[in-house]
């Protein structure tokens, strides 16, 4: 078994490779570790913290309850990583790519996820509130109650991905791609979807009180008991939705488009309707 002062001093004479080494719970806080070939690795448990992972190959890792806040962890190859529980504060994953990756319960608050490819991702319960997942690919991906409060994800694709019962307050999610999307009974009320695609998505449930839907898709979606109190609607696209039994007292839905919309027992008091008239 390598031990660690033993692998920062093959690294400082140029060695790279480092595949299927066994470092559980060892401390390797700011290590220099650039381009490092770490494939297969068993890093349960390991403190990477700050650590200089750019353009490393993590591929297949187990990285299960490591420490990794505040890492760089840029253009990283961390497909099929394990990194269930992981801490990954502040850490910066722009450009890396974690495709079929497990972050199950991870913690990547205020972590930088930039362009990063998430695709089929396992996020199910994982801690991403204030993180910056702009123009980031979760198509697919599994975000069941994760929470995103206050997340930037702005032209994200989160195209045929799972977000139910995920907690989106205040998030901004303008230019963002959520078609056939699942987001029932998540909590995105004050978030930003301007502009926002969610053509065939389930948001039965969704609480959306207050939030910016203002030119938004939403046709042939399901709003189906939806919590649209106050919600700005401006130029939405609603056509075939079905709004049955969901609130839009106080909506905005000026010049908003309601073809073939199922609007059965649903609260349109004082909102502002598609002519600019008030419905009583």
């Amino acid at each position: 078994m390598m031990m660690v002062d033993e692998l920062l001093k093959l690294y400082s004479v140029g060695k790279r490779d480092f595949r299927e080494i066994h470092l559980q719970g060892e401390n390797l806080s700011g290590a220099y570790l650039y381009e490092a070939n770490l494939r297969g690795a068993d890093l349960n448990k390991v403190n990477l913290e700050g650590a200089n992972l750019h353009g490393a190959n993590l591929r297949e890792a187990n990285l299960d309850a490591a420490s990794l806040a505040q890492a760089d962890l840029r253009a990283a190859n961390l497909i099929g990583v394990s990194l269930r529980g992981a801490d990954l504060r502040a850490a910066n994953l722009t450009g890396a790519s974690l495709r079929g990756a497990d972050l199950s319960d991870a913690d990547l608050s205020g972590a930088k996820l930039v362009e990063t490819n998430l695709n089929e991702v396992n996020l199910t319960g994982a801690n991403l509130t204030q993180a910056n997942l702009s123009e980031a690919n979760l198509s697919r991906a599994n975000l069941l109650k994760a929470n995103l409060t206050g997340a930037l994800m702005t032209a994200a694709n989160l195209t045929i991905a799972i977000l139910s019962e995920a907690i989106l307050i205040g998030a901004n999610l303008s230019n963002a791609i959520l078609n056939t999307a699942n987001l029932r009974g998540a909590d995105m009320s004050g978030a930003n979807l301007t502009r926002a695609k969610i053509i065939g998505g389930n948001l039965m449930n969704v609480n959306l009180q207050t939030a910016n839907l203002r030119n938004a898709n939403l046709s042939w979606t399901s709003l189906r008991g939806a919590n649209l109190q106050a919600a700005n609607l401006y130029q939405a696209n609603l056509s075939w939705a079905n709004l049955s039994r969901a609130s839009l007292a106080e909506a905005i839905l000026i010049k908003a488009n309601l073809l073939q919309v199922n609007i059965i027992e649903t609260d349109l008091r004082r909102a502002i309707m598609p002519d600019g008239s008030t419905y009583e």
